[in-house]
């Protein structure tokens, strides 16, 4: 028989729903239950696409007697932490402060008043390897709590105490300067590898965020080192085995260092936010193949990850068929079967695919030689070998997609969704593809029409239910959620220069500010005021997998700042910095998307207004040719009629008429504006000199 997680609505809790364990979802059953019968809460947080979350529901929830034991002395709660990051942050914190150590799946346990008291990751169903068994452990912890029930709540009231302090930003004397980014950058350069790209050794994250953080540097600084630097690290991504050479996409992280063998499992986030770091790379370095990278993975998750109302699906599994990258793994003798001979020795080669094998007796295509590397060994014209690999590259993915695919999960998160808005909307503009941007549109009011109540406050998550009907959202939204999609709807604007998404990103930044925001020392909480009572309250700056959610608070009202004219906005963004300032300074490599902010924050700021129609020439080309440079530190808005829009833009098109000659191109930063200049030769010139001129000179 199903237990309670049966109606349930995230993927990863309904994967649980046939284990003999009695799991509950977290809420106000299983505390209930917890206090009235005075037994500890096994608390089991994990996601769809965790590998070894796959690997102990299979080799001890699934287990009878472990269930025996897990059901007679706790209460058991299932929570998926992509719907509840507020309990994985808080709870993730515990264990590390228990262990030294963190991930997934977490396995910790509870007081009846939540406070954890015992806690680690992944346990083998019996001892193994040097590990306890998740038996032993059952039987230790519920020893401990019958018999040392005293010592077990002093100590977990100790940790709770220690939460309170632990989550809030380290306090700092600092100014808010440019040494803080010169300090970041040196720290970058440091745990840079310069043999492989990307930073730090096995296990390699792709750190999309620092990447985009160096160009910013570069920006300010020119200097070849911090460019040779990313595109390194560009290169070797895409040429690897974490880049799916198929059908685009990337996968969580490098198990080693070269980027060859991936933890397959392919996550909306990490797409959404190396797409956007391709198309910067494109835009600041010129390579045309950073910008098939993008395209290639946006069409990925056109593709493969969206839902058929607009919305985008949250990951796609590691395993398939029970098998780790099953899906995505090949033989000789599989390519010559969908080849040919000759294609399939020519795309052996070019591949890296052998008879022994990269992987487990099989193959994961990478790229160990560039392209005109392997068309001059291979005696081939470049463009020729090109497209003979593209249609080879075509056959296969058909080949595959025959396949029994990986798990989807396909829960529509407003956070993560914002940031696939942020890279389609960055992309449809500075790769002039109107689709990506249309697709931006979808979503974006996909997550306003179905992730919000009718107060406009946001709801965090959004699943289609069974039958395919119009599916539910529920769970009130994060920090992150507010300020990731207020960020990707200034964005949108400007991709789009539709107005409406200036107003909704007014709206959703005054939201944020009114529930979120710690008026005793500034920043914002990642839970609202009227959010769920839990052990802590936590502030998040720094990053993890996905951009600091407070630095991504500080970028969206910068913007809109120099948009929109809110001065009262900026406050906020200076007291959040400083807020930061601890972390900046302690752990630049972890604050890169907070340095961001901090980059926007100093400036200058170029604040763009055009008079001009967006759908006609001259206008159309000026826009079309500021888009592809990278001028990162800018605000850009157009009208056809100055006067003519939202009241919010008002400021930024006061006394600017139209151009006898369009577009008139008005250019001003630090609340002084130059002289406008009319016509489409004189908007590309000031373009011209955007893009040359670095922000600030070198000290």
């Amino acid at each position: 028989m199903p237990n309670r997680l049966a109606t349930e609505s995230s993927p990863y809790l309904l994967q649980h729903q046939h284990n003999p364990v009695d799991w509950y979802p977290w809420g106000p059953e299983a505390l209930a239950r917890s206090k009235r019968e005075d037994k500890p809460i096994f608390l089991s947080i994990g996601y769809s696409a965790c590998h070894w979350c796959h690997v102990m529901e299979h080799e001890s929830f699934e287990n009878a007697e472990i269930a025996a034991a897990m059901n007679r002395d706790f209460v058991c709660v299932k929570v998926d932490r992509e719907e509840r990051p507020d309990l994985d942050q808080i709870y993730m914190a515990a264990v590390q402060a228990m262990t030294g150590r963190g991930g997934w799946p977490m396995s910790v346990f509870l007081t009846p008043a939540l406070q954890p008291f015992y806690g680690g990751t992944y346990w083998p169903p019996r001892a193994s390897r040097g590990m306890p068994g998740f038996d032993q452990i059952l039987h230790a912890v519920g020893e401990a709590w019958r018999e040392r029930r005293e010592q077990v709540t002093e100590q977990a009231g100790e940790l709770a105490r220690h939460l309170q302090t632990s989550l809030a930003p380290p306090v700092a004397d600092g100014d808010l300067d440019d040494a803080l980014l010169h300090n970041a950058a040196a720290a970058l350069e440091r745990a840079f590898d310069f043999q492989y790209g990307g930073f730090g050794g096995a296990p390699k994250f792709p750190h999309a965020m620092d990447l985009m953080l160096l160009l910013r540097v570069w920006r300010r600084w020119p200097r070849d080192g911090i460019l040779d630097m990313v595109r390194l690290t560009l290169d070797r991504m895409a040429a690897g085995g974490m880049y799916d050479q198929l059908g685009g996409g990337f996968a969580r992280y490098s198990v080693d260092e070269r980027w060859l063998v991936p933890h397959f499992e392919k996550m909306l986030y990490d797409n959404a936010l190396l797409a956007a770091a391709y198309v910067e790379g494109y835009q600041a370095l010129g390579d045309a193949r950073y910008a098939t990278i993008a395209r290639e993975t946006l069409d990925y998750l056109l593709r493969d990850m969206r839902d058929a109302d607009g919305g985008f699906y949250s990951a796609e599994d590691a395993d398939s068929e029970g098998e780790e990258g099953k899906f995505y793994v090949w033989t000789p003798d599989e390519i010559v079967a969908a080849l040919g001979e000759p294609a399939a020795k020519t795309f052996c080669y070019v591949y890296d695919v052998t008879d022994e094998g990269n992987f487990d007796g099989h193959n994961i295509l990478n790229l160990p030689k560039t392209l005109a590397q392997a068309a001059r060994l291979l005696g081939r014209e470049v463009v020729e070998l090109a497209a003979e690999l593209a249609d080879s590259r075509a056959k296969l993915l058909a080949v595959r997609s025959k396949r029994v695919r990986p798990g989807l999960d396909d829960k529509v998160l407003a956070s993560w969704n914002a940031l696939a808005i942020e890279a389609l909307a960055k992309a449809g503009a500075a790769l002039d593809e109107p689709r990506y941007t249309e697709a931006a549109v979808r979503a974006a009011s996909f997550v306003l029409d179905n992730l919000r109540r009718e107060d406009g406050r946001l709801l965090h998550t959004w699943r289609r239910g069974q039958g395919g009907d119009a599916g539910v959202a529920k769970l009130d939204a994060y920090l992150d959620d507010y300020a990731y999609l207020a960020n990707a709807l200034i964005t949108l604007y400007e991709a789009t220069f539709d107005e409406r998404w200036i107003d909704e990103a007014v709206r959703l930044a005054q939201v944020m500010h009114e529930h979120f925001y710690d008026r005793h020392r500034g920043g914002y909480f990642f839970t609202a005021d009227d959010h769920e009572v839990l052990i802590a309250v936590h502030k998040d700056f720094q990053d993890q997998s996905v951009p600091s959610s407070n630095a991504m608070a500080a970028t969206a009202l910068a913007r809109l700042v120099f948009l929109t004219d809110q001065i009262d906005f900026m406050d906020a963004v200076d007291v959040t910095l400083r807020e930061g300032v601890g972390i900046m300074q302690q752990a630049p490599t972890a604050a890169a998307q907070l340095l961001i902010a901090l980059d926007l924050y100093l400036g200058p700021v170029h604040e763009i207004a055009i008079v001009g129609d967006v759908t006609q020439s001259p206008t159309a080309e000026a826009i079309a040719d500021l888009r592809r440079r990278f001028i990162p530190n800018k605000v850009v808005a157009c009208r056809a009629e100055p006067g003519v829009g939202s009241r919010r833009l008002a400021p930024l098109f006061a006394n600017k008429p139209p151009a006898d000659e369009p577009p008139g191109v008005y250019v001003c930063q630090d609340r002084r504006c130059n002289a406008p200049v009319f016509g489409l030769a004189a908007a590309l010139e000031a373009w011209q000199r955007l893009a040359q001129a670095a922000n600030r000179a070198s000290p």
